[in-house]
């Protein structure tokens, strides 16, 4: 029987059939590798993402920087989530500010603005703990943004090189967004200016001071308690007031009370005094109550919190018949220079006939004519440093009336800076009845700097 051979256009058509056989595998073959290539990709999507393709309101480096506040049961995601989408205005870059700088960026805070208008001294580092050696004689702004950008980069800082004025303080409270303000300055005029600006602006207000070892701190503006003409009416004689560089201030004392600013200052933020199970459209701080915190480093107990009234119905800025408004402050028509006394606190003799240089002193020095020298400052900082043959009489004494030296003239007077000196020239001359009697101008420190180098500057 002879083999039938396949004709031509059967082979044609078998190899057609291959051909196709052929592609539709390779067509599978490829649908394979692209399933197989989706589910890798799928694979390491769910591993790199999270579950059911949700996205992490934080970075992770956020998470980690963060987290041990977050735990916090007051604290939480949702708080941290406030704070980075928060504005927070400092004013003062000090002793109060340094801290509160600190933590505030160390919690995250999302935009912080720094106001000061002073550079970095050497006389500042026992206690303004952001800046350094490195840092002085730049301005305060400038080493405060350095070291917060170092310590945490996610920060938004805005800083304005200038001291807080009538003419510019609205400007810097309306630049950004701020949710609240920290007083953190050391004198009545700043103080009371920044609380009736805030007060105007609808700003709440964390204010604290310190003074040698005591500090006060109170939360204002905020949730119908008092601003800080509420419990200040009245500002404090011109005579009671002292400065950090004249009274002297313990270092941690500051920053006990700065770093309590930064905690008020989260509280506020975090929704700290809203009442427990507040929702967000609950009005803020339902659960606060006004206080003032004392603190005193060598009493015991150390801290006293003070239950405060509200806001009262009669105060200037705040009441319910406002004296004070913004067009007032802006015109330079309220005058808080003069409001506090400081035109009142000075007492100045007369530059011709009752004041030296410290160049005309040192020629009497030199000459050996016979004089008397008096030191009238307070005997801590007499015992620091004082020029040789100076005798001792505090300031303090000469205005109780209290004179038990003999004093034969020619009689200098000096003290640290040039001004308690003159107040002290009316008191002698008026105690003792001698002429002459003269105030050396600008103090020891001029003589440190001008006449010898080699004498402490504190």
């Amino acid at each position: 029987m002879t083999e039938q051979v396949p004709t031509y256009e059967q082979l044609k058509q078998e190899n057609e059939k291959l051909k196709a056989q052929l592609l539709q595998q390779q067509q599978q073959q490829q649908q394979q590798q692209q399933q197989q290539q989706q589910q890798q990709q799928q694979e390491q999507q769910e591993q790199q993402s999270p579950p059911n393709n949700q996205e992490y309101p934080l970075s992770l480096d956020e998470y980690a920087r963060y987290g041990r506040q977050m735990i916090v049961p007051q604290f939480g995601l949702k708080g941290q989530l406030r704070v980075k989408n928060s504005a927070v205005l400092v004013v003062g870059a000090g002793g109060l500010g340094c801290p509160a700088l600190a933590y505030l960026a160390g919690a995250g805070v999302g935009c912080i603005g720094i106001v000061d208008g002073d550079i970095v001294d050497t006389s500042n580092l026992h206690r303004q703990i952001i800046h350094n050696s490195d840092s002085v004689g730049l301005p305060k702004v400038e080493s405060a943004r350095r070291y917060i950008s170092k310590l945490n980069p996610n920060v938004d800082v805005i800083t304005y090189n200038t001291h807080v004025h009538a003419t510019n303080i609205f400007g810097i409270i309306s630049d950004r967004p701020y949710a609240l303000v920290l007083d953190c300055t050391d004198n009545p005029a700043t103080r009371y200016l920044v609380n009736d600006a805030c007060v105007l602006t609808r700003t709440p207000l964390v204010s604290a001071s310190a003074l040698k070892t005591e500090g006060q701190l109170s939360v204002l503006n905020f949730a119908g308690g008092p601003c800080y003409r509420c419990l200040f009416p009245v500002p404090p004689p011109p005579n009671a007031v002292v400065s950090c560089g004249d009274g002297g201030i313990l270092g941690p004392v500051v920053g006990i009370m700065g770093v309590h600013q930064a905690i008020e200052a989260l509280k506020l933020l975090t929704g700290g005094y809203d009442a427990p199970g507040a929702g967000d459209d609950t009005d803020a701080g339902t659960d606060f109550k006004p206080f003032l915190t004392l603190f005193s480093a060598y009493s015991f107990p150390q801290w006293r919190t003070m239950k405060m009234r509200g806001r009262k119905p009669g105060c200037a800025v705040c009441g319910e018949e406002p004296s004070i408004s913004r067009d007032l402050i802006e015109s330079g028509k309220l005058d808080y220079s003069e409001f506090c006394g400081g035109h009142a606190n000075m007492v100045r003799v007369d530059e011709a006939t009752e004041r030296v240089s410290v160049q005309e002193y040192k020629r009497v020095l030199d000459s050996g004519t016979p004089h008397l020298l008096v030191d009238v400052r307070v005997k801590e900082q007499f015992d620091i440093c004082a020029l040789p043959n100076s005798i001792h009489i505090p300031y303090a004494q000469l205005q109780k009336g209290k004179l038990e030296q003999q004093l034969k003239e020619p009689v200098y007077v000096v003290c640290r800076y040039g001004n308690d000196s003159q107040g002290s020239v009316k008191e002698i001359k008026k105690l003792t009845g001698l002429k002459q009697v003269f105030d050396i101008r600008g103090g020891l420190d001029k003589w440190a700097l001008e006449i010898d180098n080699t004498f402490p500057r504190y």
